[in-house]
């Protein structure tokens, strides 16, 4: 923190996302509005949309957030709290994305750990298999990498089987023939959209033929926040 009478410095931050992005959850949040009859409030929905995708693709903390929008801490949480209840209402259900999925040759099952801060109750967010903090996320992907479904988020100490389990993933791709599930080999991603490397498990029809190198390694997880989102 600055010491009293010190003055802020800032500078300019890029996000890697398109404007089609930032257009749609801004006009997510000005219908809102709209619905709620919401009055004045210091951030127009345009910055709000920025503010919050600022938060989910660079990790930026509320605390600078507030200070690089010039509203308090607390505004910034709830502005973005208000802004991935709007994105997740769009996301479609574990049923409804397996059924997408069934339709492909064969799609990747992969889990991924996003870090989090430590907290005063750390051991069920504890990965020993990644030794850091986090949160269990599983997701889905198609035969080219690009994200079919993610789950809801679980406590890292939880495996990844049981997080699929609980979630309800492995009941919905029983029910719809998915099967013979086959182990991909871990890959080199391009550093500018992964960052690291990543295995999954091929399932489908077409499985078997993809039991080779997998094109499909989960998305880095960004810099932890000040005060994570509870899943």
């Amino acid at each position: 923190m600055p010491r009293p009478g010190a003055s802020l410095l800032s500078y300019r931050a890029s996000i890697p996302l398109s404007n089609h992005t930032l257009i749609r959850l801004a006009e997510l949040i000005r219908t809102r509005r709209a619905e709620g009859r919401s009055r004045w409030r210091k951030l127009d929905p345009a910055r709000q949309a920025l503010l919050v995708l600022a938060h989910l693709r660079n990790g930026d903390t509320y605390a600078r957030l507030g200070a690089g929008f010039a509203i308090g801490t607390t505004t910034a949480w709830r502005y973005v709290r208000e802004g991935v209840d709007l994105l997740a209402a769009l996301a479609e259900n574990v049923h409804a994305a397996v059924k997408r999925a069934a339709q492909l040759a064969y799609t990747i099952l992969d889990g991924t750990l996003i870090p989090i801060d430590r907290l005063a109750d750390e051991r069920p967010y504890y990965s020993g298999k990644h030794k850091q903090h986090g949160m269990n996320v599983q997701l889905l992907a198609d035969p080219a990498g690009r994200l079919v479904w993610a789950s809801p988020a679980l406590p890292g100490a939880v495996h990844d089987v049981t997080a699929a389990r609980a979630v309800g993933l492995i009941d919905a791709l029983t029910s719809v023939g998915v099967s013979r599930p086959s182990r991909t080999r871990a890959i080199k991603a391009p550093a500018a959209r992964f960052g690291h490397r990543s295995s999954g498990i091929a399932i489908g029809p077409g499985c078997l033929a993809a039991s080779g190198t997998s094109i499909a390694p989960t998305l880095a997880s960004g810099p932890s926040a000040n005060a994570p989102l509870r899943p």
